[in-house]
């Protein structure tokens, strides 16, 4: 969602008064490993998303947990890394407004109509407790505003205070703003605050992924008895403890252990990306268009009734709401696609873009 400073490609040029060519500012080359991290991520969301249309099973059930106890979490840590430049200033905190602010009152204005014309489905408290998959982009906007705090810090101070928080945090933040969440999963935001080219290196070389295929079979193996020792809701980082465990302390030890899991199936999942460029790390750069425009098509199809169709044939459900999941997030992020639908994801940007005078290069945040 937001553009890595990396290596710089070649920049037009312009002339120069001695006759000679001068090279303008070269526009910074996206990293391919992120970009691919990035677009596997946004979905993995939908198709988890999806999967709430499936008739519940132990092997559904299964897969589920699995996908939830790491794959957010990952997205957060990326989410973390990506904002760490920013400050509170003038122009970050428009750009903030434009292409975080403004999105969520649209895309949630717009779902909530959606719901209620085609679904049915009357929402309240709109805005302040955000529906479905708003909660990110509210989560978002307030993780960026804290950015400048957790980046003066040291990181083991600020790792320490962000999993303070989050511990205290099921003792008492409720759904405004989806804020138990905000605060639930502001460890991993901080952490990728924290990170640098050095410590993402550690996960380049192609021996780390052993490690990836470890930590990820541990994850699958510890999620395949979620139901055994917690309740799904769990994973989600919403819910206040005094709704899921009647200790406290208890309580924190779960989300303690949860913190673990996330971090240890974000951690080898990254160590599983791969590092070229190819046709799908282009659509890394489309994540935002993905994640906005997913929920229409799920729920279109809920309230057309495939749940019903999904109950009668489990198995060949889950393959084919799979696959479907996977061809909705390719083509919503396909260039062609994406173009378009960014005008509605950002238009006070392409409005910023049709104003700005011909001769003043746009600047690459």
């Amino acid at each position: 969602m937001a553009t890595l400073r990396s290596a710089s490609l070649p920049g037009r040029t312009t002339p120069h008064a001695s006759g000679r060519p001068a090279a303008s500012p070269e526009r910074p080359r996206r990293d391919p490993w992120l970009d691919n991290a990035k677009m596997t991520l946004v979905t993995l969301v939908v198709v988890g998303h999806a999967w709430t249309l499936l008739p519940h099973s132990t092997g559904t059930d299964w897969a589920y947990d699995f996908l939830y106890a790491w794959h957010i979490p990952a997205f957060v840590l990326i989410t973390g890394y990506l904002s760490r430049g920013f400050t509170w200033t003038g122009p970050r905190l428009l750009a903030l407004v434009r292409t975080v602010a403004v999105p969520y009152v649209l895309f949630e204005t717009a779902l909530a109509v959606f719901r209620y014309q085609v679904g049915g489905v009357r929402l309240h408290d709109l805005f302040l407790d955000p529906h479905w998959p708003m909660w990110y982009l509210a989560a978002l906007f307030f993780w960026r505003l804290l950015t400048p705090v957790f980046t003066a810090l040291p990181r083991g101070t600020a790792l320490g205070l962000a999993v303070l928080v989050s511990l205290v945090a099921g003792l008492r933040a409720g759904d405004t703003f989806d804020m138990a969440r905000i605060l639930g999963l502001l460890p991993f935001f901080v952490l990728g605050l924290h990170l640098r080219t050095p410590d993402w290196d550690r996960l380049r070389p192609a021996r780390t992924a052993w490690f990836g295929l470890l930590g990820l079979a541990t994850v699958a193996v510890v999620t395949r008895f979620t139901d055994d020792w917690i309740a799904t809701e769990w994973y989600y980082y919403r819910s206040r403890y005094d709704a899921l465990e009647p200790d406290d302390l208890h309580a924190m030890a779960i989300r303690l252990v949860l913190l673990g899991i996330g971090l240890l199936g974000a951690v080898s999942f990254l160590a599983l990306v791969p590092r070229v460029r190819g046709w799908f790390t282009a659509l890394g750069a489309a994540t935002l268009v993905v994640y906005l425009f997913h929920g229409f098509v799920v729920l279109s199809a809920q309230y057309a009734g495939y749940p019903g169709w999904t109950a009668a044939h489990p198995v060949p459900a889950f393959v084919l709401t799979t696959v479907a999941a996977v061809a909705v997030a390719l083509v919503l992020a396909a260039p062609p696609v994406a173009h378009r639908l960014n005008v509605v994801v950002d238009p006070l940007g392409r409005w910023h873009r049709w104003h700005q005078p011909a001769d003043r290069a746009p600047r690459s945040d």
